[in-house]
């Protein structure tokens, strides 16, 4: 079922929320919230209902709903001022006023388009954590990194361009980790064996028996570890712009200096709508962007976390370590690096294929951390790839 307010499309099975037919990020409690008021527009939702059937009788404090409100308010572009689409109702609740029109019949995707589905499983201590599955072949399972939007990324200039690659002949599965994006978000675990379970959660989820792995940046230690854990379900391994040892783990006294500094960032300036700060992270990430990529990934910041959870998980990633876990991997590897990656120095794409018996390294011209199909590597990723999966 959706249901069509103003310019905006609430799709209930799809678990999207669009704007004149650009998706609109939004937190999953949010979108609960904002679908279980659409659904019921014709009365007034308690508050104790909506706790009850957003928390499923989980202890929450009255300004966790008054948030989730407050983010409902602000994806469908209300306020809690002007409540011209949801109502606050004193002593009673509130009501949704936008006179959203039911819309039962299906939205067919285009001829030859790929169109994900975004679907949940559950992760340790019922954390939901959001999935994807695009496209059609061998299964190709991407790990999750930092940071990602299932929607969000799928439209993005900085990603769309890879994702559709991958799904292009292929199965691609992704997911959003705990703590970002489409998964829940409020979790009290936040760590390396965490992002794992989620990875081992989703896999289960699809019920694949064996397909490629796929990992970048953050991701690639989780890569191995499952891989390491779960050998006979890899077919092979590609990582991409990795690392086996976190920043504070690695680095000089300099460079801890500077991972503090941006934690400090981070936990000052994240949630601001002015993107000078998150600019920094943007400024590392991809410096030979387009300025409408840059604003895509200072937007994506913003709206796939919260400033406590980008420090916790920028923490996860400073202190990271598998390198014990290089030697015991035993599938078939590929390692791509950029040699000016000014994330990540080529040396620790080096490292990893130096320590992976049988892994092959392979350099790629470029200096963005996240590669864009501009780059002068993108070709030479594409064939590389392609070329190992194939074998």
């Amino acid at each position: 079922m959706q249901y069509a307010f103003g310019d905006y499309l609430l799709d209930i099975e799809r678990i999207e929320l669009s704007k004149a037919g650009a998706p609109v990020a939004v937190e999953p409690q949010v979108f609960e919230i904002l679908a279980y008021l659409v659904r019921n527009q014709d009365r007034v939702v308690g508050s104790d209902e909506l706790l009850d059937a957003i928390w499923k009788r989980r202890a929450v404090s009255p300004s966790a709903l008054t948030s989730r409100i407050n983010a409902a308010r602000h994806a469908i572009g209300d306020t809690g001022a002007g409540q011209h689409l949801i109502k606050t109702v004193p002593r009673r609740g509130y009501r949704f006023t936008g006179g959203a029109t039911a819309i039962s019949a299906p939205r067919p995707p285009a001829s030859g388009a790929l169109h994900q589905e975004v679907l949940y499983c559950t992760s340790g201590n019922a954390v939901r954590i959001a999935y994807a599955k695009v496209g059609s072949g061998p299964p190709i399972v991407k790990t999750g990194n930092w940071l990602n939007h299932l929607e969000y990324d799928w439209e993005s200039p900085v990603w769309s361009h890879l994702l559709r690659w991958l799904a292009t002949g292929r199965q691609l599965i992704r997911y959003d980790a705990r703590g970002n994006g489409l998964s829940d978000w409020d979790v009290q675990d936040l760590s390396f064996d965490a992002f794992v379970r989620d990875l081992e959660s989703v896999v289960d989820a699809t019920a694949l028996d064996r397909f490629a792995l796929f990992g970048a940046s953050q991701g690639c230690a989780f890569s191995i570890a499952y891989a390491v854990k779960h050998p006979k379900r890899v077919s092979k391994l590609v990582l991409y712009g990795g690392f086996a040892r976190g920043r504070r783990l690695r680095g000089t006294p300099v460079d801890v200096e500077q991972a503090e500094a941006l934690t400090t960032l981070m936990r000052t300036g994240w949630g601001q709508q002015n993107p000078a700060f998150r600019q920094v992270f943007t400024s590392l990430f991809i410096p030979g962007a387009t300025m409408e990529q840059m604003d895509w990934f200072n937007e994506l910041q913003r709206k796939t976390t919260s400033p406590e959870n980008a420090v916790r998980i920028r923490l996860v990633s400073d202190y990271m370590n598998v390198v014990d876990l290089l030697p015991l991997v035993t599938v078939p590897t590929l390692v791509l690096h950029c040699h000016d990656d000014a994330v990540q120095p080529f040396e620790e794409g080096r490292f990893l294929a130096a320590n992976i018996p049988g892994a092959r390294l392979v350099g790629l011209e470029g200096r963005n951390h996240l590669i864009l199909a501009t780059d002068p590597g993108w070709s030479k990723f594409q064939e590389e790839i392609g070329a190992f999966l194939a074998s």
